[in-house]
């Protein structure tokens, strides 16, 4: 039976070195030949300075302007006054959510000469094994406790702890080849509440992908990514890894990707996986064989911090796992386009992005979209490093089940507590949000964010759909109107150390008539307190 069990893993290993095998002989033809006549040849090293080549993450909607100029840019300098001159050079972001990937995390200044940025964990980073091999070891880990009243616009409390450890390892052979893999640990505690699918995810493989390199194109190499990886793509509010949930999300696939200093342009044919919360789940097969994600997506940057996005996406549901709108299964093909562009001009904050989407949910035709529209400014000259945000979002709803056309927005695979409220009772579909958004820095290492939304339905008659895509409240009649509520939401970071953070925050949702008249009579609020480490 053990036999049986392993045989995927052991196809993934034979796989693995297989292509080693296959890259060495493509790398070297006379390798399978006789060798030809000793010639004069020089002995150059291989150039690691731009391995990997690393694309900065795409700004965020809101996106926030970080301290800069002399200062304490951690709790650790103001103890020891160790002042600085600006921020320091680090892969992380001086923050507890973190969205990036392992496998994106940039240390290449590590090989500079002039690097001041010393530390104990820098000699399990870029070890060079040889001219040829470079190993990266990491990992991070947190913990967070949560005290939620009115839990999940219900009369019942609920109070637990989350507990995520992930550790990875990164193999190059020189720019051609790498196989990267990442181990998960999510687990959860002391839940009065059923445990939600984003909170737990016993020992599972969250990456676990080689790249290989194809050709070289306009000076910008061209790669080919198998197996299974994390996606985000632009303002992750169709793709992201979803870096609140205790379990990240992860697909399975093939993804090519060509990134150059101006333009980035990548495909993929990818599916989700599919989580066993007390198993393994290592195996190649754990994918959600009846949805089938596809698309290409094109980022140009004229400039520092600016992105001008353009992408094409398909979503295939099939009835097994299909779209779930309201508690009903239907199969769908859902196709979307969409655009957007985000920077700053002396200080003043901008972004716009637009979203349609076509296709077919059952037997209706989809005519569905989505708008996202923010300006802001950036006190630059005042204490504190002041910013503020006035944003819009909307994203269209279905008012006549039986019409023929369905116009409910999917907001596919979202980061949507980012933008839509902590409390995770607000999604993008069926929904309008007028929010403003003030950040300040009492000192460079604490991050202060307060954030007021209101809601209201973009159709009265449609349901209210939750953070995960969920119809919770309905009234099909739309007497109960459209007023949603509003949030307020506070968050504060202490950034402790190059490796440690501290997330807390309170957030309250002061209910509207539309869930006071659909469902319970409650104004949910929650706190929370998060531990980060990270290696």
């Amino acid at each position: 039976m053990s036999n049986i069990e392993n045989t995927p893993q052991r196809y993934q290993a034979a796989a693995v070195i297989a292509m080693i095998l296959a890259l060495s002989i493509t790398a070297n033809p006379q390798a399978a030949e006789t060798p030809p006549p000793e010639e004069p040849t020089t002995n150059t090293k291989f150039d690691w300075s731009k391995t990997p080549a690393v694309s900065p993450m795409p700004r965020l909607g809101g996106f926030i302007v970080p301290p800069s100029g002399p200062g304490y840019y951690s709790l650790w300098d103001h103890i020891t006054g160790t002042q600085r001159k600006g921020p320091p050079i680090s892969a992380y972001a001086p923050f507890g959510l973190f969205p990036t990937s392992s496998f994106d995390l940039d240390f290449r200044y590590l090989d500079k000469a002039d690097n001041t940025e010393k530390d104990f964990f820098d000699r399990i980073k870029r070890i060079h094994l040889g001219d040829n091999w470079m190993l990266s070891l990491g990992g991070n880990f947190w913990v967070r406790n949560v005290n939620e009243w009115d839990s999940r616009l219900t009369p019942h409390d609920n109070t637990f702890n989350l507990v995520r450890t992930r550790l990875h390892g990164d193999l190059w052979y020189q720019d051609r080849l790498r196989i990267f893999a990442e181990f998960i640990d999510a687990r959860t505690f002391d839940q009065d509440l059923p445990r939600l699918p984003i909170d737990e995810n016993r020992h599972d493989i969250l990456n676990l992908f080689a790249d290989i390199k194809l050709l070289d194109i306009a000076d910008a190499p061209t790669y080919v990514r198998v197996g299974r990886q994390e996606l985000l793509y632009g303002s992750q509010r169709l793709i992201s890894t979803l870096d609140w949930a205790n379990t990240r999300r992860t697909f399975q696939g093939v993804k090519t990707f060509w990134h150059s200093p101006k333009l980035d342009i990548d495909t993929f044919w990818v599916r989700p996986m599919l989580t066993d919360v007390n198993e393994f789940d290592g195996r190649p097969d754990q994918w959600d064989k009846n949805r089938n994600f596809y698309g290409v997506w094109g980022s140009y940057k004229p400039m520092k911090g600016h992105f001008a996005d353009l992408y094409f996406l398909s979503l295939d549901n099939k009835p097994r796992s299909a779209t779930r709108q309201g508690g009903a299964l239907v199969d769908s093909t859902i196709h979307t386009i969409g655009s957007r562009y985000v920077g700053d001009y002396e200080h003043v904050l901008f972004e716009l992005e637009g979203m349609y989407q076509f296709g077919e949910r059952d037997v209706q035709d989809i005519s569905a979209g989505a708008v996202a529209a923010g300006v802001g400014y950036h006190f630059a000259a005042l204490p504190m490093n002041p910013q503020m945000w006035l944003r819009y979002d909307y994203a269209s709803g279905d008012d006549n089940p039986n019409d023929g056309t369905y116009n409910t927005f999917n907001q596919l695979f979202p980061f949507g507590h980012y933008y839509l409220g902590f409390l995770d009772r607000v999604g993008r579909q069926n929904i309008n949000d007028l929010n403003l958004q003030l950040v300040f820095y009492p000192q460079p290492w604490f991050t202060s964010i307060i954030q007021y939304h209101k809601f209201w339905l973009a159709n009265n008659r449609d349901f209210l759909y939750n953070a995960a895509g969920v119809g919770t409240h309905r009234d099909a009649t739309g007497r109960s109107g459209g007023d949603v509520g509003d949030e307020l939401d506070l968050r504060f970071n202490v950034h402790a150390s190059q490796h440690q953070d501290v997330l807390f925050g309170y957030s309250k949702l002061f209910s509207g008539n539309f869930i006071k008249k659909t469902g319970a009579n409650v104004s949910p609020d929650f706190f929370y307190l998060q531990y980060v480490f990270r290696f």
